[in-house]
């Protein structure tokens, strides 16, 4: 069964960067409408960044300037550079995509399993 997977958490010094990555487990036939989202303890999951199939990006007004989304068609990846983080980034960052897995199946929203982001002062 076709999963997200993601890469690149870890712990990080305030001021420093991490990029993370998230992909298709098995072959897909598409995927579009891709988002990283975040959870820090205590809050809700909030959309920190998306990119849409034409290419389109919006980020969240606390991390504009610092993070940016982008994607590799040709890998079916896409990735969240964050620069300049922040103890308030600390959370747990999660990928999301629709993903078409086979002709004969319609598009599907896939989560990935979470990477933890710790942000020291």
């Amino acid at each position: 069964q076709v999963q997200l997977v993601e890469s690149g958490g870890g712990l990080v010094q305030a001021g420093g960067s991490l990029r993370l990555s998230c992909a298709p487990s098995g072959k897909i036939v598409s995927m579009n409408n891709m988002g990283w989202y975040r959870q820090g303890p205590g809050n809700q999951r909030e959309l920190v960044a998306a990119v849409a199939s034409d290419g389109s990006t919006n980020c969240a007004d606390s991390v504009k300037g610092r993070f940016t989304i982008s994607r590799d068609s040709a890998k079916n990846t896409f990735y969240l550079q964050m620069n300049n983080l922040k103890p308030e980034d600390t959370a747990v960052y999660y990928c999301n995509a629709d993903l078409k897995v086979t002709m004969f199946r319609p598009m599907r929203n896939y989560w990935g399993q979470g990477t933890q982001v710790t942000v020291s002062s």
